[in-house]
């Protein structure tokens, strides 16, 4: 949402993330779940965090990588409940979400605890030049996509299934243009000139599933940590659908128990506290620290920003099925306060792509 910057320095980081990140996932739909629990630390494996309601605020941008292209920004907050022993117990849940969690096939299964996720959030995507109203059609359309999406969160110590159903608009009905140019219009950038050619109208559904596991953790001594927590899932619907792999290895001061570290995608929201021994629950813990990188791979089947609308025709490029993401930053945990920064390196995303994709993403999580 920014103009273009040379910013060297970022570029310079995300070369070397790349190069520590290239480690193989091997075999994660392959793991079970009760071995991975066998080898996870067994003293905590039947506790729960009985932690308070999360609030999540992330931030995604390209600024971060001096541009101001492609994935060009996305916004996302995300309330988590406290831990249930069944969905529908926190009065505090609105009342059209009651019916819904009764109906859920996995509710209440024994030895595991709930939390529920509502979120709001907004993405928009633009060409590289954006300083023209002409079409272009050698490159990715503008779109935007505003959504709504409730997640279902079932864990133990050492797994977390996440289940979200998202609903929203793609389109000009989404906003994303107005978005981006009253931004730039209030800090005085240059507007972008080409909306008027963005993807039509259309009402988006998502149906996703996360798995995400604790498959080691290793306490070093002096309260330093670190971890392994590969995670695989699938998403269907008209905006997105795929299938994914990919894994996070954290190395710190005070490492929160919690699973990782996620970007505006679907199945995040997993930076909740998940253990009574996350210093975030702990009083006699104020602050820590912790490096992290990972990785993910996809398969997509359909992305509407690439693809275009699903019933008519409309702006599109032709996409690559297989998509990669390498990723690392630092997390600080100030009291019941998480802060994570997020350095992210995207494969090229449709043919015709000059270059791979680098955003930043900023995530504030305070635990009430």
């Amino acid at each position: 949402m920014h103009l273009r910057t040379t910013n060297t320095r970022f570029k310079r980081l995300a070369a070397r993330l790349a190069a520590l990140s290239l480690v193989a996932v091997s075999a994660l739909a392959g793991l079970p779940a009760r071995a991975l629990a066998a080898e996870a630390p067994s003293y905590h494996a039947n506790s729960t965090s009985n932690a308070g309601t999360t609030l999540i605020l992330t931030e995604e941008n390209d600024f971060f990588a001096g541009t101001d292209e492609r994935y060009t920004n996305g916004i996302k907050l995300t309330w988590i409940s406290g831990d249930l022993k069944r969905y529908a117990e926190d009065q505090r849940l609105p009342d059209f979400v009651l019916p819904y969690l009764h109906a859920l096939p996995f509710v209440n299964e024994p030895g595991q605890q709930y939390n529920v996720a509502l979120s709001l959030g907004q993405n928009m995507y633009t060409p590289r030049n954006t300083q023209t109203e002409m079409p272009q059609p050698d490159d990715r359309p503008y779109a935007g996509w505003t959504y709504m999406s409730l997640g279902l969160h079932a864990k133990t110590a050492n797994q977390l299934d996440t289940f979200e159903t998202s609903l929203g608009l793609v389109g000009p009905s989404a906003r994303a243009g107005e978005t981006q140019n009253n931004y730039h219009t209030l800090m005085g950038f240059a507007r972008a000139e080409g909306w008027k050619n963005q993807i039509h109208d259309e009402p988006g559904l998502m149906l996703s599933w996360q798995r995400t596991l604790r498959a080691k953790r290793v306490d070093i001594g002096r309260d330093v940590a670190w971890d392994f927590l590969p995670h695989f899932g699938a998403t269907a619907g008209n905006v997105l659908t795929q299938a994914t792999a990919g894994f996070e290895t954290r190395l710190g001061y005070n490492l929160p128990w919690d699973f990782g570290t996620s970007l505006i995608q679907p199945g995040g929201g997993v930076s909740a506290p998940a253990d009574p021994d996350d210093p975030r629950l702990r009083r006699d813990t104020y602050a820590g620290v912790h490096l992290f990188f990972g990785a993910e791979g996809r398969a997509v089947g359909r992305n509407i920003f690439l693809d275009g609308n699903t019933w008519e025709r409309s702006p599109h490029v032709p996409k690559k099925v297989f998509v990669g993401d390498l990723i690392g930053g630092v997390g600080l945990v100030l009291g019941r306060t998480k802060i994570t920064y997020t350095h992210v390196y995207r494969t090229e995303e449709y043919y015709g792509q000059k270059g791979p994709q680098v955003f930043g993403s900023v995530s504030l999580a305070v635990t009430f």
